[in-house]
């Protein structure tokens, strides 16, 4: 099976308990999920984009500037706060078909074009190998568990962080995945996931309140570096 069509799929929901309307709220003098819609239409690889949404400010934001972004308005079934994401990609998958599925947040907006160039380019030149792939952020800092056992060092031996052995997070920033791999698991991540590492300061995820400072804050810097 070739990974030539590829569909990216941006699901945001209009209300966020933690922060209210994230996904719409004003970044460095564009909406939230401008950042990521930008960023997803400048990579070539990707032939379509796509936005699940219930929220009315988001639809008609991007009928009014990204008109070539595809909208699938949100069932009522799947707009409880418990759904599983798994269960929204399998109702828009079966809408948008596609060989392979880039599946990333407006909450990362710093992530760059070039580094889901890179994620693609893996996947494609591993599969079928790997499966599927997600981002990943590398820690390096002692870990324990909440018994207070010791998960990635000796506490008898005293290394430098940057010696110990890395452990990888798991930060939302990127996924790609068949839908055969996402129906026969239930799962974006498949038999054989890749993992792909992302810096930290790219992978930022807007949860909090303090998120959205330190997002915007950085995006600012980087905006100021540029021009």
């Amino acid at each position: 099976m070739k990974l030539e069509k590829i569909v990216a799929l941006v699901p945001m929901r209009h209300d966020s308990k933690r922060v209210p309307g994230k996904n719409y709220r004003m970044m460095c003098g564009k909406p939230l999920y401008a950042h990521i819609i930008e960023t997803l239409l400048s990579v070539e690889t990707i032939d379509q984009v796509v936005v699940d949404t219930d929220s009315p400010p988001v639809m008609e934001g991007l009928a009014r500037d990204y008109p070539q972004v595809k909208v699938l308005l949100r069932p009522e079934e799947l707009r409880a706060d418990t759904t599983p994401t798994n269960e929204i990609l399998v109702h828009d998958t079966s809408l948008v078909p596609a060989d392979l599925y880039l599946q990333t947040h407006s909450t990362n907006p710093l992530l760059k074009a070039e580094t889901i160039r890179r994620a693609i380019a893996q996947l494609r030149q591993s599969y079928p190998e790997y499966d599927s792939l997600f981002g990943v952020t590398r820690l390096q800092t002692r870990l324990w568990d909440e018994l207070g056992r010791a998960v990635n060092h000796n506490p008898a031996v005293l290394l430098r962080t940057q010696d110990l052995p890395p452990i990888y997070e798991e930060n939302s920033c990127i996924y790609l995945f068949t839908r055969e791999t996402l129906l026969s698991r239930r799962n974006r991540l498949g038999e054989r996931p890749m993992m792909f590492e992302i810096d930290a300061r790219e992978a930022t995820d807007i949860d909090e309140e303090l998120d959205f400072v330190i997002a915007e804050t950085l995006m600012a810097h980087q905006n100021k570096v540029r021009g």
